[in-house]
């Protein structure tokens, strides 16, 4: 038999991970796992050329191909891992996907760009939605397959024109100041206002089947609203704060016409394609406690109710972003899964939020700037505080600009080749 390199085998309380290349071939010309232990490779680490599984306690080398067709097996005729999660049943592993993982730090869509240079256009036009939607799937195959689009997108339909440009972000032409400005706000009929969302929700499930789970989006009402009245990003967020405190019956009417539209959007896009739909609320930390319990939580419980009483097995994901001190009041939602940014140990977070939902995170995404065995310890610190159940490895926020792509592969790789123990 061939001599080999050195194997890397690394084990943590509640999972086992091994990531090794192997070089030796059995005589039947096969694969071979040659030895066992904990080593360290010299050099930097050949993460992804295969995973190792445990059964009673032996560990067993699996090629990609095979670790392929096991994923097939386990949702042959059944949900996607992300979605049984959720639910709460055994897994060997736990799902993972990224925020922003269709977006520019992949070359291909940058490429993209230099011939669809608005949002708008890569985001409202079907073909392209669905292009970049898969881009990621394609390369790294997460669990879960987001939407392109925007938390924007279906102002228009409600009568506040927007645009996204270039080096400025959302501009909302005629940010809402008044209670009659609010009156002019519209009903929101997504069939007549953003076909294009549902039609590319219907190819992705098509295009994945059951390999992996298709997700949805939206903004929930106070962000949205901070976009509307501050009339687009803010640093200090005066005006919608000053709305809430002087004018609270107007920025309760105008929440309310959100609330209402999201609920409609939501049940749109399950209706469509969607098996998991993700809620942000990006700017909901810029409230106190107290106000996020006036401003935000009871618009967000009412999206959750009316969405159960239509699509009672939706599972829904709440984010925002610095939630450290919201993380109970958020888990008062409802929602099937609280996403947790990086701010928060995940430990802490798994014991305030509790076991009856699932968790997401929350490994901050600059962490993919480090070297690679950096960033698989990371992974295995989140996903061995996150604990064996309810739990989707995730970034604490959206992947940023110029991660290297190289990096983004090993995350999927590493966090792909977990395996709890059983």
């Amino acid at each position: 038999m061939a001599a080999v390199q050195t194997a890397a085998i690394g084990s943590s309380k509640g999972f086992t991970t091994c990531q090794y290349r192997i070089l030796g071939r059995n005589t039947a010309g096969e694969n071979a796992f040659l030895g066992a232990g904990c080593a360290s490779l010299k050099g930097r680490p050949q993460w992804g050329k295969t995973s190792c599984r445990e059964k009673n306690g032996i560990l067993a080398a699996v090629s990609t191909t095979q670790e392929a067709a096991i994923q097939a097996t386990a949702n042959a005729g059944g949900e996607p891992l992300l979605l049984r999660t959720m639910k709460g049943e055994k897994t060997e592993r736990p799902p993972v996907w990224m925020m922003r993982q269709a977006g520019r730090y992949m070359k291909v869509y940058r490429d993209l760009c230099q011939k669809h240079p608005t949002f708008r256009e890569r985001s409202e036009n079907v073909d392209l939605s669905v292009e970049i939607s898969l881009q990621p799937w394609r390369a790294f195959q997460p669990d879960g397959v987001i939407l392109f689009s925007d938390i924007l997108t279906p102002l228009t339909g409600m009568n506040i024109p927007f645009d996204i440009l270039q080096g400025k972000g959302p501009v909302i032409h005629n940010p809402i100041r008044t209670l009659q400005d609010v009156d002019a706000v519209r009903p929101l009929v997504p069939e007549e206002a953003v076909p294009y969302v549902g039609e590319t929700l219907t190819i992705l499930r098509k295009e994945v089947g059951d390999a992996s789970a298709v997700l949805g989006f939206v903004g929930a009402p106070f962000t949205l609203a901070s976009y509307i009245v501050e009339g687009g990003p803010s640093k200090h967020f005066i005006n919608i704060k000053k709305m809430a405190f002087a004018q609270p019956q107007t920025l309760h009417a105008l929440l309310q016409k959100l609330a209402d539209a999201v609920t409609t959007y939501v049940r749109y896009q399950a209706d469509t394609g969607a098996q998991a739909v993700q809620i942000f609320d990006s700017w909901a930390t810029e409230l106190s406690p107290v106000d996020f319990e006036v401003f935000s939580l009871p618009y967000l419980q009412q999206i959750v109710d009316g969405v159960k009483e239509t699509h009672p097995d939706l599972p829904i994901i709440l984010y925002a972003s610095g939630s450290g001190g919201l993380l109970e009041r958020m888990a008062r939602t409802g929602v099937a899964c609280i996403s947790v940014d990086w701010t928060v140990d995940m430990a802490e977070a798994r014991q305030r939020i509790g076991s009856a939902q699932a968790v997401q995170g929350n490994m901050d995404p600059a962490t993919l700037f480090g070297p690679k065995d950096f960033i698989s310890e990371r992974i295995h610190d989140t996903i061995r505080k996150a604990g064996n159940h309810k739990h989707i490895m995730n970034l604490g926020h959206g992947v940023l600009v110029g991660t290297p792509e190289e990096h983004v592969a090993h995350y999927f790789e590493v966090a792909k080749n977990v395996r709890y123990s059983q």
